[in-house]
């Protein structure tokens, strides 16, 4: 962008690529130019990041760029449409890259396969005009929305949760940003993530083709950007909301006194203790390893094994003995945990029994402890051959 595009020429095959986009008033010529002069940078190739990455590319933007550490999982398949089961234990990155090309081989695509933090963010997003956000945790998001303050880059958002997602597009320049909308980041541990909580494997597919939408709006400065508005999309009910966004001066970066001056510890700032991740938590308390737990199972100690995930997770996988009492379903059937006898407490990976803990310390519990890994660890230490998701 930035007049880039009125040197930038279309070949015949382009052409016959984009018929469909230069025929249309709104993109016509020039803004087919105005996409392939135009450089995004996408942060995350999961769920969100695989549609919008596909589109974008398909639309034409010229020059994407993609940040992701992380290796494709089967249990991304759900949802990660970018990605196929020939990918499982590839670099998302080289996997995304290998899909967009075949999409549309006209694009140049840049790898940056990091962790995107505050030694390296500023110095990646410098190099684009777009940052669409496709993360999924909170220090993330806010490291993503500083780094766009600080450098006048507009914020494509989106998020996603069991079936619920939202979109909008904070853009420091007119508009608010992501610290308007939240200046605090919830308690640790307060919103599960997708692995504990789950999403409809639909969903990021119409919030990414959202951001992917924005996205391309902004490039050829056409139609009316959620600037200012956040979007809402409730997939049980099929019903889409709007709400404003009010920008608060004290985030911009022109403000006489501005709050955000430079990047900072984010995982200190959203409470993830010694930068532990929403999989495994730091526990406070008595923990035990799954090995422990299954010597004194087989001792035949008088343990008071607790399970706090959902019914439907329960009927997956179970450790042998547990009992079953969901973390929502705690405070009103208190009395049936036993105050005599030691507690074993797990869920998943261990966020959700980590705060069934918390609480009944508060009940008055002292002989109370964290499974360490939750189920999922004793499967890969006790029991290889049950079942994972």
């Amino acid at each position: 962008m930035n007049g880039r595009w009125a040197d930038v020429s279309l070949t015949q095959p382009e052409f016959a690529r984009y018929s469909r986009h230069v025929i249309m008033p709104e993109v016509g010529l020039d803004g087919q130019r105005k996409l392939k002069a135009a450089k995004v940078l996408v942060i995350g190739t999961g769920g969100l990041g695989s549609p919008l990455a596909l589109y974008l590319a398909a639309a034409g933007v010229g020059t994407l760029g993609l940040v992701d550490f992380d290796v494709v999982d089967t249990s991304n398949l759900q949802r990660q449409i970018i990605h196929g089961t020939a990918d499982v234990g590839r670099s998302k990155c080289q996997s995304a890259a290998d899909r967009l090309r075949d999409v549309n081989p006209e694009v140049q695509l840049d790898l940056w396969e990091t962790h995107f933090t505050s030694k390296n963010a500023l110095d990646i997003v410098k190099h684009y005009d777009i940052v669409v956000d496709g993360t999924d945790n909170f220090p993330t998001r806010y490291l993503v929305n500083d780094a766009c303050v600080l450098l006048n880059k507009p914020n494509v958002y989106g998020s996603i949760f069991r079936f619920d997602g939202q979109a909008t597009v904070f853009d420091p320049r007119v508009g608010p940003c992501y610290r308007c909308l939240y200046p605090e980041p919830p308690p640790a541990g307060e919103v599960p993530s997708c692995a504990e909580g789950g999403v409809l494997g639909i969903l990021p597919g119409v919030i990414g083709c959202i951001q992917a939408t924005e996205t391309i709006k902004l490039i050829l400065g056409i139609g009316e950007p959620l600037i200012g508005r956040l979007l809402h999309y409730d997939a049980l009910n099929m019903t889409f909301k709007t709400f404003k966004i009010r920008r608060d001066p004290k985030w911009a970066v022109g403000a006489p006194h501005p709050t955000i001056k430079g990047l900072i510890d984010y995982e200190e700032f959203c409470g993830v203790r010694g930068g532990a991740s929403a999989a495994q938590p730091a526990f406070s308390g008595s923990d035990i390893t799954p090995e422990q737990l299954k010597k004194r199972i087989d001792a035949g100690e008088n343990l008071f094994v607790l399970d706090v995930r959902n019914p439907n997770e329960f009927q997956i996988c179970r450790i042998p003995g547990t009992v079953l009492l969901p973390l929502p379903e705690l405070p009103t059937r208190v009395t049936e945990v036993p105050k005599d006898r030691e507690v074993i407490v797990h869920c998943k990976s261990g966020m959700r029994s980590q705060k069934a803990i918390d609480f009944l310390k508060a009940q008055g519990y002292t002989k109370l402890v964290n499974l360490t890994g939750g189920i999922l660890g004793w499967a890969d230490k006790v029991d290889p051959g049950m079942v994972r998701y």
